[in-house]
């Protein structure tokens, strides 16, 4: 199965008037649609765009892992385990929120923040918090270099890809999040490379920039409930994947993509 889903169709939310918008692929707060609750351990996918001095004052979360990558701007986060940090393009945040933590998110700069939010339930909930950032280089480079920020979680992971297998000069980055049974791919191909997907029950692709194409088995139809084979998408089109093998994405342009790997 590989379904498409456009940036267009996603749920609107946040505060517009408090300098929130907000766009989820999942159904998520006052928002609910009983067909669309998760894909595998993703339970939330929200593009959050912040104006200057707007932001998510203090609030709890529980037995959620959250994943935090940020487009543009400047993400200032605090949280009741000590942690501020700021985050800025490319970088990678992790929240394992485990038995119970609090957190502020604002827009403390003078410009437009985008970031994208990703939360996975865990294996087993319970436990303690931990918090960890994996630095990047920033948008429209390479992620070869990327190292693991200073209090990482244990038990997560970061493996780097100058190319090897994913097209000649291809960067990618992965991080695994073992509660979560999962690993986050991310790939910045070049015009005209191809990307392989992971062989797993589960595969969510959200593309950050650039162009694809969507992925086709190597032999049969594709199995679209959504657009034919090879039909392009777009900046904030995502594409859900579920029991294939063998597929790629074909890059139109230079750009950014983030691939969830979830086991069953």
């Amino acid at each position: 199965m590989i379904s498409l889903h456009r940036a267009g169709d996603r749920h609107p939310g946040g505060d517009p008037a408090a300098g929130i918008e907000t766009r989820h692929a999942f159904s998520f707060g006052s928002h609910y649609d009983p067909d669309n609750l998760r894909f595998g351990a993703l339970i939330a996918c929200n593009e959050e765009r912040l104006a200057p001095g707007a932001g998510f004052d203090e609030h709890p979360h529980s037995h959620t892992e959250i994943i935090t990558w940020v487009v543009e701007g400047e993400l200032t986060h605090r949280d009741s385990t000590g942690h501020a940090t700021a985050v800025r393009p490319g970088d990678l945040q992790h929240l394992s929120a485990a038995a119970g933590v609090r957190h502020v998110e604002r827009n403390d700069g003078e410009t437009p923040l985008t970031f994208l939010q990703m939360w996975l339930t865990p294996l087993t909930p319970g436990g303690e918090p931990s918090y960890g950032v994996v630095r990047g280089p920033g948008p429209g480079a390479g992620v070869a270099d990327v190292e693991p920020g200073p209090g990482a979680g244990s038990g997560t992971g970061v493996d780097t890809d100058g190319g090897a297998g994913h097209g000649a000069g291809a960067a990618s980055v992965s991080y695994a999040v073992p509660a979560a049974g999962a690993v986050l791919h991310v790939h910045r191909p070049g015009a005209g490379e191809r990307v392989a997907l992971p062989d797993a029950p589960f595969v969510y692709v959200h593309l950050v920039r650039g162009r694809l194409a969507l992925p086709s088995p190597p032999t049969g139809p594709a199995g679209l409930t959504a657009g034919p084979s090879g039909e392009e998408i777009g900046p904030g089109d995502a594409v859900r994947i579920a029991g294939e093998k063998g597929l790629e994405l074909a890059a139109a342009t230079a750009g950014e993509v983030l691939v969830w790997e979830m086991a069953g």
